[in-house]
C-alpha cells in the first residue's frame, strides 16, 4: 500500500491524499489552501495532481471526510480533470452539491459511516 500526500502535509489547508493499493487509487479529500499575507486572496492553492494524471484509469473515486473548504474547495477543479465518483456523508454531499452548482453531471454518493 502506498499513501501519497498530494496536499495538506506540512501546511494548513489543501488537504488531499491518494491511497494506492493493488493497482487502484482512492483519493481522500480535495481541498484548497487559504490565502494568507504571503499568498494574496486570488491565489487559492490547489493540490498538485501530476501523480494522478499518469494514473487516471486507476482512480476509483474521491472520499470526502467533511464539508470544510480545506477538504472540498478544490473539488470543482479536481472533477473537471478526473471524472470519478464522489463519496461522502449525506450532510457533506449537500455542501458538495452547493459547491458544484447543484447540477446532476457529477456522480455523488452518500455513504453511511459506522461508529
Amino acid at each position: 500500500m502506498k499513501v501519497i500526500p498530494l496536499g495538506g502535509l506540512g501546511e494548513i489547508g489543501k488537504n488531499m491524499m491518494a491511497i494506492e493499493y493493488d493497482g487502484q487509487i482512492l483519493i481522500i479529500d480535495a481541498g484548497i489552501a487559504f490565502p494568507s499575507e504571503i499568498k494574496p486572496i486570488y491565489s487559492f492553492g490547489i493540490s498538485d495532481t501530476t501523480y494522478l494524471n499518469e494514473r487516471k484509469n486507476m482512480i476509483l473515486g474521491v472520499l470526502i471526510t467533511h464539508g470544510h473548504e480545506d477538504h472540498i474547495g478544490g473539488l470543482p477543479h479536481f472533477l473537471s480533470n478526473f471524472n470519478v465518483p464522489v463519496y461522502s456523508s449525506k450532510l457533506t454531499r449537500e455542501f458538495i452539491k452547493f459547491k458544484l452548482g447543484n447540477n446532476n453531471q457529477y456522480d455523488l454518493h452518500a455513504i453511511n459511516f459506522y461508529k
